[in-house]
């Protein structure tokens, strides 16, 4: 059937300001340009490139997969010439993008003695490629060895790229590819100071290191941490092949960059590309990343990016393309508990990886609140404490500003012997162990306002207040978990209501990975221990695991599409926890129920994943519909798409919540009286990828105050890859809610035939405006 949309390619101009202001003469941009344009006297398109920009401009980048184009350091002059062609398309300001910074995969149930099952089905995801967008790695970690592989996947085009600290060999039939990309930060920043970062693919932070290890590590036992988290560190996919891209320095991760690194990880052969990085959410067309990943997808590659750190407060997730599936951080069930023992006697819990010298047995040392001396210096910041009021006391800081760790750096300066680490209020109950160079241990906001209180009624009564701190080591079959992390990034999604975002949550708190021996656990300068293996924290840490897991699923099942992975996961996560109460996944930063917005579908569950019966699949030309529907302008569909979209195709999906999404997100506006009804419908379409013959029936949990009705109520399926229809309706009344706020009422879809159980999510917001 012909399609709506023309396939020829544009010609785009990304022009990628990396500064609000112009300070200098000459700003880095990303040219796409028609490629089959080029005039046949240049030989090469780069050659054509470069006869547009002038002689003392030099290419950054050329892009050929994902993106046509190149990017370069462009004058004043240069803008205006290029924005007066006919082919120029679109203007987009650069974004600098941040990191979103063991026992994960027993709690996963991936299990290595299974018979069968996902590992074992999929021969640990030996002929897969994961592409890591981050900051390099550490080749030489053993959880990166190639024991027993194979060559690489016969269709790899990849390269091992040398450079400083990164000899030729370096790679293995683990490692198969490693690249790096600096031309956007240096455009930026000037030439990379090479004393203190590589010019190459080796990891100077230890993120990517870590991250890759969770994707895709070997088993490598002991592995442990100070003492802490000993057993066998494992990957999701411990045969998955590694290809990195490096893309963060030490001033961040450049857009530009990026998106070199998305065009040579589709264009080397990646099934699978992982990016825990992110930045401020901007409109799809104004978003590299979002761009990148549009590409990927259209050539079959798997998106999974982290949601971000900004949680627990609403609309603070990232990553939020429907193309993309985006993942936020749970905890696992295991702690490390370091509890505060104050000398009132009373107990205030807390977790910590300390594993120096500990505080005298049953001594109890004075306590001291910084912030007694200002703001400075309540956040233990650099040169902030006077060594006369901490020397030989236990140290009350609070957190934020500078990192945890090196708050512990400042109290030990000032002749502290041990610090207490205390969240605020909007951190919550939320606790991150840490390696930390001196005896301390993390409380959460509740547990620091008592030890403040107990600091403020000693002084009163002129007697010391006194405290010690004990570690307990590391405590597994923690329940209830899993948690909401208290710092994963919740919805509502800030560009697309009608998708939930994030989709799943994954293990993301104090998980044990990889880590280059070359830097401090602490990644302090002034700590000199060095470690094979550390425990991080962060949606950083959660993606790696949807990665390896998506790895895994594209093994066992070739033919399908990111989008039916991405639908597989979702529709088989979990929302209960292991409290054998069957309680709702709490939220870690309160210790309620979490919602929808905090964990999307659900916590991933990789075994039943596998087997869905039925997905959700979405074509190139379905988000092109969305797009138009979402009232994007033909010129805007055609930055992230490379297509000229004609629109009026799209109106036979009806709105932009037909997408084929594997959720159902309902968003009304209430303009009306209180009362007055309000609806709308979902169009969704399923794929059988169960049993040939199978009868699927639907049980509806509809939201509080909402009727909706499903039709048909049964769908009968004769063969595998079939697809049905169904049409879900949704009907509720106004609520009487103050201008500006909202309420959000939550349910599901649930299709069953007995073996498996397709859950979708629904979930109704009804919204007041100002």
């Amino acid at each position: 059937m012909a399609s709506p949309y023309h396939l020829r390619s544009s010609i785009l101009v990304l022009l990628l300001v990396t500064a609000s202001a112009w300070e200098e003469e000459k700003k880095t941009f990303i040219v796409q340009v028609q490629h089959d344009a080029k005039p046949s006297i240049f030989p090469t398109h780069r050659h054509w490139y470069e006869s547009s920009l002038g002689e003392a401009t030099s290419i950054i980048h050329t892009y050929e997969t994902v993106f046509h184009g190149f990017s370069a350091t462009l004058s004043a002059a240069e803008v205006e010439n290029l924005e007066s062609l006919s082919h120029v398309i679109a203007l987009i300001p650069e974004q600098v993008r941040q990191l979103h910074t063991t026992r994960s995969p027993h709690f996963l149930g991936l299990n290595t003695a299974d018979r069968a099952g996902l590992l074992k089905e999929t021969d640990f995801g030996s002929d897969l490629v994961i592409g890591l967008i981050d900051t390099g790695i550490s080749p030489e970690s053993q959880s990166f060895n190639d024991r027993d592989l194979g060559l690489p996947p016969p269709n790899w085009k990849g390269q091992c790229v040398a450079g400083k600290g990164f000899p030729p060999n370096s790679c293995n039939r683990k490692l198969i590819g490693a690249r790096y990309f600096c031309g956007g930060y240096e455009a930026t920043n000037g030439k990379m100071n090479e004393t203190l970062e590589y010019r190459s693919p080796r990891d100077t932070d230890g993120h990517g290191t870590h991250t890759a290890s969770i994707a895709a590590g070997r088993y490598v036992f002991p592995a442990s941490i100070m003492g802490y988290a000993k057993g066998m560190a494992a990957g999701m996919a411990p045969k998955a092949r590694l290809a990195v891209y490096k893309v963060c320095w030490n001033a961040g991760c450049y857009d530009s960059d990026i998106l070199a690194a998305f065009d040579a990880a589709v264009a080397d052969g990646v099934h699978v590309v992982s990016l825990s990085v992110g930045g401020v959410v901007v409109p799809y067309h104004l978003d590299v990343i979002a761009v990148g990943a549009f590409g990927a997808s259209e050539a079959g590659v798997f998106v999974s990016a982290s949601a971000g750190n900004g949680g627990p407060g609403g609309l603070t997730v990232t990553n939020v393309a429907p193309w993309m599936t985006t993942v936020g951080a749970g905890t696992i069930d295991r702690d490390f508990p370091a509890d505060v023992i104050l000398g009132n006697g009373k107990v205030i819990g807390g977790v910590s990886v300390y594993g120096g010298p500990g505080l005298s047995p049953g001594r109890l040392y004075q306590l001291v609140y910084a912030g007694s001396d200002g703001y400075s210096s309540s956040l233990c910041l650099e040169d902030s404490l006077d060594p006369k009021s901490v020397r030989g006391k236990i140290v009350v800081c609070d957190r934020g500003v500078n990192s945890r760790p090196a708050k512990g750096q400042v109290v030990k300066n000032a002749g502290g012997v041990a610090m207490i680490l205390a969240n605020g209020p909007f951190d919550g109950e939320g606790l991150v162990a840490d390696c930390h160079v001196l005896p301390a241990t993390s409380v959460g906001a509740a547990g620091g306002d008592q030890i403040r209180r107990y600091i403020s009624l000693a002084s009163q009564l002129r007697s010391p207040p006194t405290a010690t701190i004990l570690f307990r080591g590391t405590r597994v079959g923690v329940k209830p978990a899993p948690k909401v992390a208290s710092f994963s990034a919740r919805g509502p999604n800030p560009v697309s209501p009608e998708i939930l975002k994030p989709d799943v949550i994954a293990p993301g708190l104090n998980i044990l990975a990889a880590w280059p021996s070359t830097i401090p656990p602490s990644s302090l300068p002034s700590d000199h221990r060095t470690t094979d293996f550390n425990i991080l924290s962060g949606t950083s840490m959660a993606c790696p695991h949807v990665s390896g897991l998506a790895a895994l699923l594209k093994a066992a099942h070739p033919e399908w599409s990111p989008a039916a992975i991405r639908s597989a996961l979702i529709t088989t996560a979990y929302t209960l926890d292991n409290g054998g109460d069957g309680g709702t996944l709490l939220d870690e930063s309160t210790g309620n129920a979490s919602s929808v917005f905090d964990y999307g579908a659900g916590h991933v569950h990789p075994e039943k994943a596998i087997n869905p019966g039925l997905v959700y699949d979405i074509s190139t030309y379905d988000y092109v519909d969305f797009l138009c529907n979402s009232n994007y302008t033909a010129h805007n569909i055609r930055v992230i798409t490379r297509k000229v979209a004609d629109c009026s195709g799209a109106k036979r999906a009806g709105h932009a919540a037909n997408l084929n999404y594997p959720s159902l997100s309902a968003a009304f506006q209430q303009y009306g009286k209180q009362g007055s009804r309000m609806s709308t419908h979902f169009i969704r379409t399923v794929t059988n990828v169960g049993d040939p013959n199978s009868i699927y029936r639907v049980t509806v949990a509809a939201p509080a105050d909402t009727d909706v009705t499903v039709e048909p109520d049964t769908l009968a399926f004769r063969r595998l890859g079939q697809k049905l229809n169904f049409l879900v309706r949704v009907q509720t009344r106004e609520v009487k809610l103050s201008p500006g706020s909202s309420t959000v009422k939550t349910g599901s879809i649930v299709w069953s035939d007995a073996k498996h159980t397709v859950t979708t999510p629904l979930v109704v917001t009804m919204h007041q405006p100002l």
